[in-house]
């Protein structure tokens, strides 16, 4: 799957997403001629979002909710800075950045990715003019630290690995410019994220992460370049512990696990997480969990049992193209030699929901991949398609090809669905990105939407778990019925789409109301930036 700009599928900035079973800061102290001994004011500061498919701004409204997900990354830093240092985070997709809390740092941290490249820009334009010292991580410095040169300190790479020796510098009064990692780190150490710094609240889903790494080599994903082939896995009680954590803080609706691929260690996940997961929820109510896998997932069905009984509900699989030529050529070999419908339909018969990843642009595309894409996606029920341009990014074996050949002409956006490439695609760009546009317009139109909708609905196996009720859905349900149901042209649809799934499929009434407020979505962003 092609890493996109969004917290929800690859990208946590900084990756030290972890769990932590006892205090494991590092003592270490620190002196500041304007403060008390061994005190240090830290802002993290969270850069903001444009509006994207990823980034669910229009549906966030009908929940009341600002962010799909919180900053993981960033709040996991601070749980691996020294315990003496105060800390505030500003997620300027929550909050505003004042000029008072610039004033009250001493040292502003900075995590972003890709997608996030604007804003951060901005960020560290203003902790420049108030002559505040940063430091900044996270993919988009990691990919692109040349074009940073008005970062004091780049701390790239993972967290776990290169933080204590900036730290350990800084304490010594001489802190580098550039710190990477010579190798990739255990990450059964790290540690679990302050979630004391963020109002739960304004976020529509937590997140959690349990492996990093993947042991695929897609040609244009950066995964294995930031985090290696070899899955690195937590262990069960550090994710129990963070699910404890988030327990604690009152949440009960969805946990995101981030991992670029769940699935990547198979045996460990069935020896010990799942189990460890079916345990844990045993005394819990809701908290229903997602993440992202391959779809070699279809090929095991105890797997994909014990994740539906663990209280997985869904699963992001990059099918990226029904086209075997351009599977082979970008080495999505894991895709090749399988009936890929026919994989979605046993995941969702698990009762794990697909959504999908979809490429167009690849050099061995025809001139029928536009229908065909439209022709899978339709036929497999998958709702939540995003489709993109094929873009290079840097750090990717993708990038190196096109670049020696020439044909990389502007920088990485960030964001594969936003009609917009950075290479000079085979088939030329006007038919590429005609082509793309046709893909988008039909595939989310509201006929054809729904019809989606109405597929999945028929073919899912209900989920074990569900996450709790409360007062914001049931809102969101009115604000659907007067948004979809009154004001919107799929008003029809959005209708016949309630009365189905009262007669057939009444337990899905809750999902079937999501996707439909997905949909509006989806095709505002449409309608905005790509149609």
């Amino acid at each position: 799957m092609q890493p996109v700009g969004n917290p929800h599928f690859h990208g946590i900035p900084w990756r030290g997403n972890g769990c932590r079973l006892f205090d494991q800061r590092p003592q270490i102290e620190f002196r500041c001629a304007a403060k008390e001994p061994y005190e240090m004011n830290i802002l993290l500061i969270y850069p903001k979002f444009p509006d994207t498919f990823w980034s669910f701004s229009y549906a966030l409204r009908f929940i009341g909710k600002k962010l799909a997900f919180p900053p993981l990354g960033l709040i996991t830093v601070a749980a691996l800075l020294p315990e003496q240092f105060q800390m505030r985070l500003v997620d300027l997709n929550v909050e505003a950045l004042g000029d008072d809390d610039l004033a009250w740092a001493d040292m502003a941290f900075i995590s972003a990715m890709a997608v996030q490249r604007e804003s951060a820009v901005q960020v560290i334009d203003r902790c420049k003019v108030k002559g505040l010292k940063i430091v900044a991580g996270g993919p988009l410095f990691t990919s692109q630290p040349n074009d940073f040169g008005q970062v004091d300190h780049l701390v790239l790479d993972e967290a776990e690995a290169t933080l204590p020796a900036f730290l350990t510098d800084l304490k010594n009064g001489c802190p580098k410019q550039l710190y990477r990692a010579e190798d990739y780190p255990e990450i059964r150490s790290s540690p679990i994220p302050l979630w004391s710094l963020i109002d739960i609240r304004s976020y529509a889903s937590l997140n959690i992460q349990y492996s990093r790494g993947c042991p695929f080599n897609c040609e244009f994903c950066n995964i294995t370049a930031l985090f290696g082939h070899k899955p690195r896995t937590k262990t069960p009680q550090q994710v129990t512990a963070e699910l404890d954590a988030i327990y604690r803080e009152g949440w009960r609706g969805s946990i995101f696990f981030v991992d670029d691929n769940f699935i990547g260690n198979k045996r460990s996940l069935k020896q010990h997480l799942l189990p460890a997961l079916i345990k844990w929820r045993q005394d819990k109510k809701g908290c229903a969990f997602f993440t992202e896998s391959s779809i070699n997932l279809a090929d095991d069905p105890e797997l994909m049992d014990m994740m539906a009984e663990a209280g997985f509900d869904a699963v992001f699989i990059g099918i990226e193209t029904p086209e075997p030529d351009s599977l082979a050529e970008c080495c999505k070999t894991q895709n090749t030699n399988r009936d890929l419908l026919c994989d979605v339909k046993k995941i969702h018969r698990s009762g794990l929901q697909v959504m999908g990843g979809f490429i167009v642009g690849f050099d061995s595309d025809p001139p029928s991949i536009f229908q065909r894409q439209i022709d899978f996606i339709q036929q497999s029920g998958i709702v939540t398609a995003m489709v993109g341009m094929l873009q290079a990014i840097p750090g990717t074996r993708l990038f190196e090809r096109l670049a020696g050949e020439q044909r990389v002409y502007e920088d990485f956006s960030g964001d594969n669905v936003d009609g917009r490439t950075n290479i000079i695609p085979a088939m030329g760009l006007e038919k590429l990105t005609d082509g793309y546009r046709a893909i988008m317009q039909h595939i989310y139109s509201p006929r054809n939407y729904y019809q989606r909708v109405r597929h999945i609905l028929k073919e899912l196996k209900e989920p074990s778990v569900t996450s709790s009720a409360d007062w914001q859905r049931v809102f969101a349900f009115w604000r659907a019925c007067l948004r979809l149901g009154v004001l919107g042209k799929e008003r029809f649809q959005y209708w016949r789409l309630l009365a189905w799934t009262l007669t057939r499929r009444p337990r899905l009434l809750s999902l079937a109301v999501t996707l439909a407020i997905y949909g509006y979505h989806y095709r505002r962003i449409c309608e905005l930036h790509i149609l």
